[in-house]
């Protein structure tokens, strides 16, 4: 009989030569980052008056926001629907979302003009009800506090009893641990509240960011807008939520060395395969509905990229989810995950960015090389962030290991955590 799994945080040194190379990235792209904020957009970025948003809103923003939603799913998967199974998932995903949201946030605040007015959506005399882009940053705002709630139970149980202050701060040990349980009990008691809040944010936003463009149907092309583009960014985001969380658990097993759950993530990703599945019927429920199919094969740029979005996107990873072999193989739900994963990317690039035509821009839009670094940048700074948090914290799972039976209860002999809550 095997132990039960519990969060533990990893006895792994940080400076290896994949974080070094990490660092060079992520500095790069501080330094691009830098450049933006002291020399402003124009100088930093190839953005117009017609193309007032780029790579930053449509990968930093609207394809981190998606990727990250793998947090409220497996959240509501294992707290709201009780399928208990799935909490060995919860904290990877709940760190993975909470860092992407962040990040998210970084990069959004390197597309605007105003940076250091980002705050104005909270200032109640500066709330403007009309607009889909307030109700976006409310809610991005709140599910970001929400998230970071959420995390601090798994922050008490790293320091409960390990608060250790050298010197006069000797005193403030006591103390700082007694607040620490008072805290873990406390969020204990309400966390399911947070929950709640973050299932609902999470969908009110997700779908919010595909209203921005409704505003634009003579900007962009018929294979991208549509009335319903609100709820395919819903669909699409919780087909990319499922599939992230799977990419994210065998990544991180791969890359530390470590056995992955195969038994709980080939369940979990049959949810991967309903929701892909639902998502791709609406998708071209709705193009056969608005007869704009005949873009798909016009031989151009954006068919091209409709195509890879949904042939790659949704059908193959689709498709390949209905073996069981697939399903079983490490090697094969990384890359059935990883193609999900990719389609959402694609799909928020090309919504953003392929789909959207000014009919007077002059030129069109690439991005600079500035605009390419920091979003290298952030991409690197969230892995780095990753590694630390997996390190410090328990959030991943203890690895399997041997049980001796003693007195009708199983003991486990290698070290857990005595408690282990999950949110």
């Amino acid at each position: 009989m095997s132990a039960p799994a519990h969060p533990v945080s990893l006895r792994r040194g940080l400076l290896t030569p994949g974080v070094l190379v990490l660092s060079c990235i992520a500095l790069t792209g501080l330094a691009a980052a830098a450049y933006r904020f002291v020399f402003g957009l124009g100088a930093a970025t190839n953005l117009t008056d017609q193309y007032p948003w780029g790579l930053w809103i449509g990968v930093d923003v609207a394809s981190g926001v998606a990727l990250a939603a793998g947090g409220f799913t497996s959240a509501a998967v294992a707290h709201v629907f009780h399928r208990r199974r799935y909490e060995v998932l919860v904290r990877p995903a709940l760190l993975t979302a909470m860092l992407g949201y962040t990040f998210a946030v970084i990069g959004l605040m390197a597309d605007l003009g105003r940076y250091y007015n980002i705050w104005h959506p909270v200032w109640p005399t500066m709330w403007q009800g009309n607009s889909v882009l307030f109700e976006v940053a409310m809610c991005v705002t709140i599910y970001l506090n929400v998230l970071y709630i959420e995390f601090l139970p798994i922050v008490c149980e790293r320091f409960i009893g390990r608060v250790s202050l050298p010197g006069p701060l000797k005193a403030l040990n006591g103390p700082i641990d007694a607040l620490l349980r008072a805290a873990r009990g406390t969020l204990a008691k309400i966390m399911f509240l947070f929950i709640a809040a973050g299932v609902v944010l999470s969908c009110m936003h997700q779908s919010s960011l595909g209203s921005l463009l409704l505003i634009a149907p003579y900007k962009m092309s018929p294979l991208w807008y549509t009335p319903v583009l609100p709820l395919m960014f819903l669909l699409s985001a919780f087909a990319a939520g499922f599939a992230m969380v799977v990419f994210e658990s065998l990544l991180a097993s791969w890359t530390f060395g470590r056995k992955p759950e195969m038994p709980v993530l080939s369940a979990y990703s049959r949810f991967v395969a309903v929701f892909l599945g639902v998502y791709g019927m609406a998708r071209i429920s709705d193009l056969m509905i608005r007869e704009a199919w005949g873009g798909a094969f016009a031989g151009d740029a954006a068919s091209f990229m409709f195509l890879a979005e949904i042939g790659l996107g949704v059908a193959l990873p689709f498709a390949m989810l209905f073996f069981t072999r697939v399903r079983r193989s490490p090697a094969g739900l990384l890359t059935a995950s990883s193609l999900v994963v990719f389609g959402v990317l694609l799909n928020r690039i090309n919504v953003f960015l392929v789909a959207f035509k000014p009919p007077y821009a002059q030129g069109h839009y690439f991005p600079g090389i500035a605009e390419i670094l920091v979003t290298v940048g952030l991409v690197a700074g969230l892995v780095l962030a990753y590694r630390v948090c997996v390190t410090v914290f328990p959030v991943l799972p203890v690895e399997e290991c041997e049980t001796v039976e003693a007195s009708e209860t199983v003991q486990p002999r290698c070290p857990v955590q005595a408690e282990s809550y999950v949110s």
